[in-house]
């Protein structure tokens, strides 16, 4: 019923040199580097601060960690914690796992406790690959987690003289560094993967069933899931960006992969679409806009995949005229819509870079759409569904209608680039996968041009950022307090972040405790960009006739606070950064 309703009218509006229906390579994913080594040997492939290696010599590394991996005892198969910044160990730790047929578990290095038992014990993680300065953390949980073997590297093994040595001595000071009992079998030094050893050839991949990646996202429930991604699921999603942004080069574009790579949109977009094109990609570990500045006029980057929030950071920085942007000619921009001021500063900076919106989810690999790199951009829209991608709206009742143009209702997309299903979990894998379409969540409607846009969401996910996060963990934590009877969390617009989180909380009787006690409560349990910006105490909070608290009233009030000034309020002390 679905497929009849289906008008494919995006296909007009397509660049002309873009075909609806693509010709795909169905290959391992780790065979992208192979080719590129074998393209491209001399091109510099990672570039990081004063440290960089060719495709050529990146694949000896890649090689000679796939292979101490399996002498480790790391088989086809299992499943593999890659818990770092952007820096070069995690892309040659990522290919490495791939060419063994390990599944990588793509970790936020600023998970805390909670998050990371979940992570990896849902997962079935027993090996980790991660940094020294995150060892107290993981060290304290090693009795909860089923870990045979961690890897732990510092920054410094990819900087060269005399970085490296500053870097260390540097951090010794900050950070306080604990010593770190390396016994050779179960906490093992990450340089140990790079000793020369006997090759293997790489583990013989099916890529439409073996699974690259278990992606961890969080769902209508709150519940972070393992999003299961095929070697095809990422391929064929490389290659459709590809094809859509054809007019970038395989002879020498650079890639600032300032997006996380433990982050599906910056997996995707900077690492395995870099190696499809033969790239130059400069990690940056840590978001400083100064820095980032400076890096762009350095390193002279081509490509610059990225969210609103950062560009609006970029913009507001002091001596802005001082850096050159103008290398920059492609910006692909995702999590939240682009307002159109931000865009057009940014483009007379950059002397003119296309910046190119579109949309996707963790599921979908994840990119579903994109706006034309040539033709029309429809300021607000997410774009055109990628080729042999299908999209259509249909009723959030049952959705099974599909919907006329201009009418709203749920997005639903289909294509190679869908995942599997989520991870040891049938019935929510059978709630969001129906008959081949995947059920976004997303309240939408296109146009008749076939332009695509998102009106709010049908989950109470809140983007901030350009980070996802979902309320319920968060009133998870709040309700844990002992001083609080009732908590909601709550994303609220803001000029900068997009929405920011807001916590309402009523107190238990006779108890006591300040905006700031609430919020360090946060830090020890979230990761910072989960902690709520505001805290508003109240003598209750909205609720349903069968007692569920109304989230959706409460950010109904925000909005109407917003729009009247006069209206009395308490907004709650912006603390979040403290």
């Amino acid at each position: 019923m679905i497929d009849k309703g289906i008008e494919r009218v995006w296909f007009e509006h397509y660049d002309e040199e873009v075909s609806p229906h693509l010709e795909y390579e169905i290959i391992p994913l780790y065979e992208i580097l192979e080719r590129a080594a074998a393209n491209f040997p001399n091109r510099t492939a990672i570039l990081f601060h004063n440290w960089k290696v060719t495709y050529r010599k990146l694949k000896r590394l890649v090689d000679l960690a796939a292979a101490n991996l399996k002498k480790t005892g790391v088989k086809a198969g299992d499943r593999v914690a890659i818990m770092l910044p952007n820096c070069p160990q995690a892309v040659i730790s990522y290919w490495a796992c791939l060419k063994i047929g390990a599944v990588v578990v793509m970790t936020n290095p600023l998970y805390m406790e909670k998050e990371l038992l979940h992570h990896f014990n849902d997962s079935g993680t027993q090996t980790l690959i991660t940094l020294n300065l995150l060892w107290k953390r993981i060290d304290s949980l090693r009795p909860r987690l089923n870990l045979k073997r961690i890897f732990i590297t510092s920054i410094a093994d990819c900087l060269s003289f005399p970085l490296n040595i500053l870097y260390t001595l540097k951090s010794r000071r900050e950070f306080k560094l604990e010593s770190i009992a390396y016994d050779g079998s179960t906490v093992l030094r990450w340089k140990s993967l790079l000793k020369l050893t006997l090759l293997d050839a790489p583990h013989p991949i099916d890529p439409h069933q073996d699974l690259a990646a278990l992606q961890y996202t969080g769902g209508t429930t709150g519940i972070s899931k393992g999003v299961m991604l095929t070697h095809a699921n990422l391929g064929y999603n490389a290659q459709q960006a590809r094809a859509v942004l054809h007019s970038i080069q395989e002879t020498g574009e650079v890639i600032l992969g300032l997006l996380p790579f433990f982050h599906i949109y910056g997996l995707t977009v900077c690492v395995n679409l870099g190696a499809l094109i033969g790239a130059t990609l400069i990690p940056v570990a840590k978001f400083v806009p100064l820095d980032v500045l400076k890096t762009i006029d350095k390193g002279r980057p081509t490509i610059f995949p990225c969210a609103p929030s950062i560009f609006v950071a970029l913009l507001q920085q002091k001596n802005l005229d001082k850096y050159d942007l103008s290398s920059v000619r492609y910006c692909v921009s995702g999590s939240a819509p682009m307002p159109a001021s931000v865009m057009e500063k940014f483009n007379s900076l950059t002397n003119g870079a296309d910046i190119i919106e579109g949309f996707g989810l963790t599921e979908a690999s994840p990119i579903t759409h994109l706006n034309p790199l040539r033709g029309k951009s429809k300021n607000g829209s997410i774009g055109l569904p990628f080729p042999d991608t299908d999209a259509a709206i249909v009723d959030m009742e049952v959705g099974a209608v599909p919907l006329p143009m201009g009418k709203i209702g749920e997005l639903i997309v289909r294509g190679p680039q869908v995942m599997r299903g989520y991870w040891n979990r049938p019935d929510e894998t059978a709630s969001v996968l129906r008959n081949g379409w995947l059920y976004t969540g997303d309240i939408a409607y296109m146009d008749e041009e076939g332009y695509f846009f998102i009106v709010d969401r049908k989950k109470d996910i809140i983007i901030s950022g350009g980070y996802n996060v979902y309320p319920r963990e968060i009133d998870e934590v709040l309700h844990e307090h002992p001083a609080v009877k009732e908590a909601v969390s709550v994303g609220i617009n803001h000029q900068t972040r997009g929405e920011i989180i807001k916590a309402y909380i009523v107190l238990k009787e006779n108890h006591t405790v300040t905006k700031a006690e609430i919020l360090a409560f946060c830090r020890d349990k979230l990761a910072n960009y989960k902690v709520p910006k505001q805290v508003e105490f109240r003598e209750d909070l909205p609720k349903s006739i069968v007692g569920k608290v109304l989230r959706r009233v409460i950010r109904e009030e925000e909005d109407r606070r917003i729009h009247d000034p006069d209206t009395e309020q308490d907004n709650g002390d912006d603390l979040g950064e403290e």
